[in-house]
This record gives structure tokens, C-alpha cells and sequence, in this order.
């Protein structure tokens, strides 16, 4: 599985500096600041929407599956290496719209990150993924509505 923690790492990895970055400029830039609060709405509520998608179900599939996406792992170590490598992405890709939500509230929320652990894991680990998958969607789209409206000064 180390295939598996590399992709997570190269994920987190890049997804750092680009919540670095995000943050500096909403500090320097005072017209992006205003704009941060409807933005995480906006993120959120897309979040939301993914929850319900195909794509979404795919992925989760995949990642539900032990040991991944229904194969019983490899002996070979190369190919033990791209099955790890496989299944980070199928992982990575079905957690991408929970992951955006981190950036959006910062990289370094401790609040935000439990909150999407414990979603990306009951979502995983839940006899009924999927349907947590979309009761989580519907958390999200409501949460992502309620942002909106707060930032544009309605609620």
C-alpha cells in the first residue's frame, strides 16, 4: 500500500502550498478577502452537488471495496506499487469535493478537518455508503446555501 500513501502524499503536498498561498492573498488583498466568504459557499454547495453525481458513486465504489476495487492484492512488489498507485486515485479522486471544502476554510481548520475525516470515513466505512454519501450532500448543499446567503448580508 505504499503506492496508496505516496498518491495521498503527492495530494497533500500540493494541496498545502495552495492553501498557503490562498490564505497570504486574502490577507494582502482586501477586495479577495470579501470575496473568501461567498466562495466557500460556493465550494461547499459544489461539494454538495458531487455528493449526488455517478462520478462520485464510482469512486466511492471503488474505494469501499477491500482490499480495492474488488482485486485481492498483488505479491509482486511493482505490482503491488501501481495497485496501491490505483487505488490512491480512485481514494483521492472520490474525497477531491470534501478535500476542496479544507482549502476553502484553510488547510490548518482542526474543526474543518475533523468534520471531513469523519465524513470521508462513515462515507468508507458505513454499511450504506452510499446513501451517507448523499445525506452528506444534502448537509453540504444546505451548509453551502446558508454561506451564500450570510455573505451576501441576507441572513
Amino acid at each position: 500500500m505504499r503506492g496508496y500513501f505516496f498518491v495521498w502524499t503527492v495530494s497533500g503536498t500540493a494541496a498545502f502550498p495552495l492553501g498557503v498561498v490562498l490564505a497570504a492573498a486574502e490577507i494582502h488583498l482586501p477586495t479577495l478577502a470579501r470575496a473568501v466568504p461567498a466562495a466557500v459557499g460556493v465550494v461547499v454547495l459544489i461539494a454538495g452537488f458531487l455528493q449526488f453525481t455517478a462520478w462520485k458513486a464510482r469512486y466511492l465504489a471503488c474505494c469501499r471495496e477491500a482490499p480495492g476495487c474488488g482485486r485481492t492484492p498483488p505479491a509482486a512488489a511493482g505490482t503491488a506499487w501501481r495497485h496501491g498507485l490505483r487505488l490512491g486515485l480512485h481514494c483521492v479522486h472520490c474525497c477531491s469535493g470534501l478535500t476542496a471544502i479544507l482549502l476553502g476554510l484553510g488547510v490548518m481548520n482542526l474543526r474543518a478537518m475533523a468534520v471531513v475525516t469523519a465524513a470521508i470515513t462513515v462515507e468508507r466505512l458505513a454499511p450504506a455508503g452510499e446513501r451517507v454519501a448523499r445525506a452528506i450532500g444534502v448537509v453540504l448543499v444546505a451548509a453551502g446555501l446558508l454561506l451564500i446567503v450570510r455573505a451576501a448580508g441576507l441572513g
